[in-house]
């Protein structure tokens, strides 16, 4: 019997001070920042979806925690 093992999906923790934009930057080279942005969000509707924290907390208007799993490749097509 031979098993084959599905690709893995290319993913990250993001670093305590990472946004969408921090994030794009270092991990999508080649692709307009504005476009990579969109596209991690699209890949990231666990995150992206999320309310915001409020105002004045230390998180305040980034939905993005350390432990969450960002996605930076798209689903296997």
């Amino acid at each position: 019997m031979t098993t084959t093992l599905s690709p893995v999906r290319r993913a990250i923790f993001p670093r305590a001070e990472d946004t969408w934009e921090t994030i794009a930057q270092r991990e999508m080279h080649g692709i307009a920042p504005t476009e990579a942005v969109g596209l991690l969000q699209s890949w990231n509707m666990h995150v992206f979806m999320r309310p915001l924290p409020p105002a004045g907390s230390p998180r305040a208007g980034n939905p993005i925690l350390p432990g969450d799993v960002i996605f930076v490749a798209p689903p296997a097509g």
